[in-house]
């Protein structure tokens, strides 16, 4: 293959024809980031935006797994081209930054990384250590706009026409409104309906999951697209937005169904490709080709670590799964990652007319393929279809497996069946037990938190409880640092902590002994992934054939065990869970206003504050211990200061974030006042 040559001065584009993988980076914008800024040792950052073109073999044993690639048009050196967004913040000096890439998965196309590693506003954490960080578009269905990042994957083809089939599109709101994009959400676009599929087409609601669908009538509704958008400047759209319009407006809570038949399925694993392709390119192709090379030619990146947050989680995970953490040449792309809050999950990410968006939810999407054997990181033996295969199977016969650090709140073991991460059935029967965890693994369940860190407990919502402002943030730090230790010095990082059967931390959640609270409701429903049918095709092909699915049964979960306060055990907890000032937990159930009452609010957590004295605890009938029988505000901070020095010791917690929780208590001392 050609070499390939990027020079980043201006629009300078360098394109090689007939060399696979990444053949063009066209740069749109390269200028200083944070008006200039310089981050101690490691000076300003420079942001590049950009966008990569890729030429992939559909006969690479690699690219095989791509469901439809073979259908895609290609060029003349049979190769399959498609393009992504990419955007950069590196070091100006790359030198001086500290050898690793981080890449960022971004959620439905939006950047996560800052919000989370760099908190609060006055902490750019990810500069300070120096990390050159990367983002580019995976998802094809994303309309343009916000600075969202895209990808235009190949359209497959049959007898020169797109491809068609059954799609279901599954909407429900939290408010009436009149009009819904097919896609659920904002900012996404939908498969277009044929003509013949909406004479066809067949509208069902229902207020709850297990509930029969009563058919809506045609006259009561309609389909329309909307024109398509094109980007500015980055990658276009490819999916229009689709909307569905009823004339007495979406009943919230109510889960509304279309089913019918679509055309214009996309080729959307070719997202795992253009990840897997940039990464390698960025700290493989050295020299010339390398956009960050060095003034000695020596390659700049030695090691490439990477983060995803729920749907991108998933995708980290999906992409171990399905092989792509080995490029075309064999070569490893990710040394370390860290899926966070994706639970139990995979996703619909690589199928024909995949919707990537949607995950698995108690009451919404319930049924869409994401949370889908296998769930382990080690080989596990499903009691259901008999298969036996992990997240990392791909790699026993491999030396690319990276070190993983899979990082979840309390949230995923109610939302997103988090505990079957670390647990498996035994061979015969129906019994669970703790599953053996590889040694290249660790698994952190931070209790009572909730799927998004720091809510704003004052803020109405859609859920009974007040939102949980638990705020996660301050372990993944330590634990990044800890990840890229491992990678780069083969220092281990700290033990593994969630519940297990062993130690009795990890219960059946129908018989969870939690405090009886006055007003609180307990949780009567869990997320559990189903087994279902698809069609014949679904595990071949990644065709599904049958719409709605035919459901088996629902998967056995677990949650955390809690103490007589409410909050969890067995899990790693923040000092204002282990000296807790209220109850934290991973579940809340949705509000009679939203409709779908009782049902869980998904991804949230619930934050009970403590009775301020005995009396209050006495008059309500409360069981747990009173602020006031914390004694005084000193002891109370003792307490706290004790539980972040023990985090400390343990690496789970940096010093400097130990120093900044312990000077934010000063905001509760109100509460011992007398």
């Amino acid at each position: 293959m050609k070499r390939i040559c990027i020079a980043l001065v201006g629009l300078m584009t360098v394109a090689a024809p007939t060399r696979a993988e990444l053949v063009d980076f066209k740069i749109l914008h390269r200028e200083p980031y944070a008006d200039g800024k310089s981050f101690g040792d490691v000076g300003p950052y420079e942001k590049i935006v950009g966008i990569a073109r890729f030429a992939v073999d559909p006969k690479h044993p690699r690219n095989k797994v791509i469901v439809d690639l073979d259908l895609a048009p290609a060029n003349k050196d049979g190769k399959v081209e498609f393009e992504s967004d990419v955007y950069i913040l590196a070091p100006k000096d790359v030198s001086k930054g500290n050898g690793a890439l981080f890449y960022d998965v971004n959620n439905r196309g939006n950047k996560l990384a800052l919000g989370m590693f760099n908190t609060p506003a006055d902490n750019p954490f990810l500069m300070r250590r120096g990390y050159t960080v990367v983002w580019c578009g995976w998802i094809g269905e994303l309309l343009p706009g916000g600075d969202r990042l895209l990808l235009k994957p190949p359209i497959p083809l049959e007898n020169g026409k797109p491809l068609r089939g059954v799609v279901r599109f599954e909407m429900s709101s939290d408010k009436l409104v009149k009009s819904m994009p097919l896609s659920r959400r904002p900012n996404h676009g939908s498969y277009r309906p044929t003509a013949e599929g909406l004479a066809r087409a067949t509208l069902t609601r229902r207020n709850l999951v297990g509930d029969p669908r009563v058919v809506v009538p045609p006259r009561m509704w309609q389909v329309k697209v909307q024109p398509m958008i094109e980007a500015k400047e980055g990658v276009g759209g490819t999916l229009p937005e689709v909307r569905l319009e009823l004339t007495e407006g979406f009943e919230p809570g109510v889960l509304y169904e279309l089913i019918c038949e679509c055309e214009g399925s996309i080729v959307q694993g070719t997202g795992f490709a253009a990840v897997r392709d940039l990464i390698s390119f960025l700290r493989h192709d050295h020299g010339a080709r390398n956009p960050f090379q060095g003034a000695d030619k020596k390659p700049p990146f030695d090691r490439a670590n990477a983060f995803g947050v729920s749907q991108s989680g998933r995708f980290l995970r999906h992409l171990l799964w399905q092989g792509f953490n080995e490029d075309e040449k064999d070569r490893i792309v990710f040394d370390g990652l860290i899926p966070h809050v994706a639970g139990g999950g995979l996703g619909f990410f690589n199928h024909r007319f995949a919707q990537p968006t949607r995950h698995n939810g108690q009451h919404e999407d319930h049924t869409y393929p994401a949370d889908l054997f296998p769930f382990a990181y080690g080989d596990d033996r499903d009691v259901l279809s008999h298969r036996v295969e992990g997240i990392l199977s791909a790699y026993q016969k491999s030396s690319k497996q990276p070190k993983v650090l899979h990082t979840q709140s309390a949230a995923e073991y109610w939302h997103r069946s988090g505990s079957l991460v670390h647990t498996k059935f035994a061979k015969s029967g129906p019994r669970m037990f703790d599953a053996e965890i590889p040694a290249n693994v660790r698994i952190y369940a931070f209790g009572g938190t909730q799927h998004g860190p720091a809510a704003d407990p004052a803020k109405p919502g859609t859920s009974q409880n007040l939102a949980n402002p638990a705020d996660y943030r301050p372990f993944l730090r330590a634990l990044l640092d800890s990840l890229d230790e491992w990678v780069r010095t083969g220092k281990e990082p700290p033990p593994s902590v969630y519940p297990r059967f062993d130690d009795n931390t990890l219960v059946d959640w129908r018989k969870l002994e939690f405090p009886n609270l006055p007003g609180v409701a307990i949780p009567k429903v869990i997320q559990a992934p189903v087994y279902a049918d698809y069609g014949p095709e679904f595990r071949t092909r990644g065709i599904i054939g049958v719409e709605p699915p035919r459901v088996k049964l629902s998967r056995a979960v677990l949650v955390p065990k809690s103490d007589a306060s409410g909050n969890d055990v067995g899990t790693l907890n923040l000092p204002d869970v282990a000296v807790p000032l209220a109850t934290y937990t991973g579940w809340n159930l949705r509000k009679k206003e939203v409709g779908a009452e009782g049902q869980l609010a998904s991804l949230l957590g619930s934050y009970i504050p403590f009775p301020r004295t005995k009396a209050d605890r006495e008059k309500t009938g409360d069981p747990r211990m009173s602020i006031e029988e914390y004694g005084t505000f000193e002891n109370y901070l003792k307490r706290y200061a004790e539980a972040c020095e023990r985090l400390v010791q343990g690496r789970y917690l940096l010093a400097e974030d130990a120093k900044r929780l312990i000077e934010g208590r000063a905001k509760v001392k109100h509460l011992f006042d007398r």
